[in-house]
C-alpha cells in the first residue's frame, strides 16, 4: 500500500511543477509604452494531501486498493517591478481587504482629511464624507 500512496503523491507533485516554476514567482517580462518593461512578481503557496487503504475481503485476500490525493495551489501577485529607462522602481500590489475591519482600516485616513478639511473650513459639503 506504501508504495501505492507514493505514487499517487508523486503524481500530483509532478502536477504542480508542471503548474508552478520559477517563471511563476518572476513572471515574464513585459514591454508596454516604448520603453517600459513590466515584470510581475507573485507568491505561491500550495497544499497537498494524498491517502490510501487496501480493502481485504474473502475473494481478494490481498487487499484492494482505494486511495486519492488533493492539492491547491494559490498564486498571488506581490509586485511589479517597472524598468524605464535606466530607472527601476519596485511597486507593491496590495491585498484587497477581506473583512470589514480591514477595509475600515484602509478609509480611516481618508476619512481623516475630509473630516479636517471640514472642520478647518475647506469643504462646505458635508454629503463628501
Amino acid at each position: 500500500m506504501a508504495k501505492k500512496v507514493s505514487e499517487i503523491l508523486n503524481e500530483s507533485m509532478s502536477k504542480v511543477r508542471d503548474m508552478v516554476d520559477a517563471n511563476t514567482v518572476v513572471g515574464t517580462p513585459m514591454q508596454v509604452a516604448g520603453d517600459v518593461t513590466l515584470i510581475p512578481i507573485s507568491r505561491i503557496s500550495f497544499g497537498i494531501a494524498s491517502g490510501g487503504a487496501d480493502f481485504a475481503s474473502k475473494e481478494t485476500p490481498t487487499g484492494t486498493f482505494g486511495g486519492g490525493a488533493g492539492c491547491s495551489v494559490k498564486i498571488v501577485p506581490v509586485a511589479m517591478i517597472i524598468i524605464q529607462a535606466d530607472r527601476v522602481r519596485m511597486l507593491p500590489i496590495d491585498e484587497p481587504a477581506s473583512t470589514a475591519a480591514e477595509r475600515v482600516v484602509e478609509q480611516l485616513p481618508a476619512l481623516v482629511d475630509k473630516l479636517s478639511e471640514l472642520i478647518h473650513g475647506k469643504q462646505t459639503d458635508i454629503s463628501e464624507i
